[in-house]
């Protein structure tokens, strides 16, 4: 049985929002496997432990670049540590920098971004230098690029902590930026139900049949709950299948929307800063005052 610590239940609780105790039972339950005392919390209390998933828990911002025939575009996601430096000037500037060679260089990955020349020397050196000016540490987490079938239309909310790249085919502009805004706001996982995991479905299978057997349902209903459930989330989680959120009559789905629009969406790519991190749980009062009390020894 694996020793079930404080701080085992201190990052279950801060995953779930779960009472503590209630964690530390899901642990126990779990032997530790932090992973499956989420899958048992979200058995005994649903959603209320699935709350604090899309919750943002890094700092940083989303920066986008579009060509101006809407043909090749960027994006991309860099994190600092606080959201003060995600609104300094230099930073910002960076993060413009970055995401325009994405487009122009289209790197492979990270590593291959970092070293593009930019100013006297690379994009690594430049984060480097700005870390030392700032004195915060700062980092490249992901970027896409994207040669449009269609036509790519962005939106960013919020002080650049959500962006949208959307491929739309057809439409027209007001179109694009409606349903640009709609991803920002439903955050789909993906296009329609192909794009979907498997083991996120089988995740979600797997905890319908332990819930409705905790409910004392029969076992000969079990995979046909199931199965509702996994069409359910399906409809919650994918972009054609979600109801438009200006639809007028609170029915109409994006799927619906396009054709009657004679439109299509070829992709798209939702950054939310932070999406899936840790963040530092720092109290910043408390950290001053100790650099205060440190600097008068």
């Amino acid at each position: 049985m694996a020793a079930i610590t404080a701080s085992m239940v201190a990052e279950l609780r801060a995953k779930t929002d779960a009472p503590m105790m209630e964690c530390k039972r899901a642990l126990t339950e779990a032997d530790g496997n932090l992973g499956k005392a989420e899958e048992i919390l979200r058995v005994k209390l649903g959603n209320k432990a699935t709350k604090a998933a899309a919750r943002i828990t890094a700092e940083g911002v989303v920066g986008i670049s579009i060509s101006a025939d809407g043909k090749l575009g960027s994006i991309i996601e860099i994190n600092c540590e606080t959201d003060f430096v995600a609104k300094n000037d230099d930073f910002l500037q960076m993060t413009k920098a970055c995401v325009e060679l994405v487009a122009a260089e289209n790197p492979a990955d990270v590593a291959a971004l970092s070293a593009l020349p930019m100013g006297e020397g690379t994009i690594e050196s430049s984060r480097t230098a700005l870390v030392g000016k700032i004195g915060e540490n700062m980092s490249i987490r992901r970027f896409a690029r994207v040669e449009a079938k269609g036509k790519l239309m962005s939106y960013i909310h919020g002080g650049a902590k959500i962006g949208v790249l959307l491929d739309l085919v057809g439409g027209d502009e007001q179109l694009g930026k409606d349903l640009a805004m709609h991803i920002a706001a439903s955050k789909p996982k993906a296009l329609d139900a192909t794009g979907v995991p498997a083991e996120l479905l089988d995740t979600e299978r797997r905890i319908a049949i332990e819930k409705a057997r905790a409910d004392n349902k029969p076992e000969a209903m079990l995979e046909k709950i199931a199965e509702g459930t996994v069409q359910k989330y399906l409809k919650d989680v994918t972009l054609l299948a979600q109801v438009f959120v200006k639809a007028e009559d609170g029915k109409q789905t994006v799927e619906q929307l396009i054709k009657a629009k004679g439109a299509s969406i070829a992709g798209f790519t939702l950054y939310v800063v932070g999406e899936g991190m840790e963040k530092r749980s720092n109290d910043f009062a408390a950290e001053v005052a100790a650099q205060a009390a440190a600097a008068q020894k």
